[in-house]
């Protein structure tokens, strides 16, 4: 079981190329921790046996909280509620795609700069299923669960995506606003290569929303940042990566084309309203018939062997 600290109370663990979090609450104003994202499905075990290390034998959260819900961070929200009967919170705008209202808009693997924007066609959209346990973030209020943590709304890579700041020591549980690693590349992913990117390209579908998100985050300086993909930033290091992600993000953090890079996808509180058509690239179809080489080398390598 290999987890790790991000700050005083807050803790990470890495499943597969996404991360979870679980945050205790300092003993002076709540009792209790939270589930930050739950990774994709089959996770439930590895969660739980996580939480039980941290916090003992039979231990529950006082809810999840879903920075959005893509496959790779709800997966195995519905394996956790077998075991644990609590609440999960998620923004308005994520709702339909969390009780099976509507899908997300499809990945993008034209935008290039590595192997997973290419894999990325394979990525699960469609809704699950979460009523009778989802409900909306109190955006005013914040979470009586998570009292001394702020919520804020940082749309562009989903609809209703949320990040979570704690002002005391500004450690900044960042979801997919931003990544702390090249997340379109499958070495940069999967081995947690250190460099803070804008929000994964195949699967932000609203730029100029994305580029407001990460301004706001930018402003609150954090010296800790935890990504949903990527290792943990810390220090001066961290602030002024963002901040210059912030100032140049159409140069570092937006492709030069792809199927939302003009036109976003458009949604609202019932789901998704419009996509913008597919147009394939002279680019594309060549990367496509190299990874269908390349899968096609490995296949029959695998058949010889």
């Amino acid at each position: 079981m290999k987890y790790f600290q991000v700050a005083q109370g807050v803790w990470g663990m890495k499943l597969f190329y996404v991360n979870v979090y679980m945050i205790a609450n300092r003993r002076d104003f709540a009792k209790g921790w939270v589930l930050v994202d739950a990774g994709p499905a089959g996770s439930g075990d590895k969660i739980i046996k996580m939480a039980e290390n941290l916090f003992g034998k039979g231990t529950q959260p006082n809810a999840i909280i879903l920075t959005h819900g893509h496959a790779d961070h709800s997966g195995s929200v519905p394996e956790l509620l077998k075991h644990w009967d609590v609440p999960v919170y998620a923004h308005e705008f994520e709702i339909p795609y969390l009780t099976g209202q509507s899908a997300y808009p499809p990945a993008d693997p034209s935008v290039g700069h590595g192997l997973m924007s290419l894999l990325s066609v394979f990525f699960s959209r469609s809704p699950v299923d979460l009523s009778g346990h989802i409900k909306p973030v109190n955006m005013a209020g914040g979470l009586d669960e998570l009292p001394e943590w702020r919520v804020v709304f940082t749309p562009g890579h989903s609809p209703g995506h949320i990040s979570l700041f704690f002002p005391l020591n500004t450690t900044l549980i960042a979801g997919d606003a931003v990544a702390t690693t090249h997340a379109e590349s499958a070495i940069g992913l999967l081995g947690d290569v250190k460099k803070l990117s804008g929000p994964p390209m195949y699967m932000t579908p609203d730029w100029a929303s994305a580029e407001q998100s990460v301004g706001i985050l930018a402003q609150l300086e954090p010296r800790i940042i935890a990504a949903g993909h990527g290792p943990v930033l810390r220090g001066r290091e961290a602030t002024e990566a963002l901040k210059q992600l912030s100032a140049n993000f159409n140069a570092i953090a937006v492709p030069s084309s792809g199927r939302y890079v003009d036109k976003p996808a458009v949604a609202d509180e019932t789901g998704t309203k419009y996509i913008p058509p597919f147009t394939v690239s002279t680019k594309f179809k060549a990367a496509t018939i190299l990874l269908g080489m390349l899968a096609g080398f490995m296949i029959t390598k695998q058949i010889r062997a």
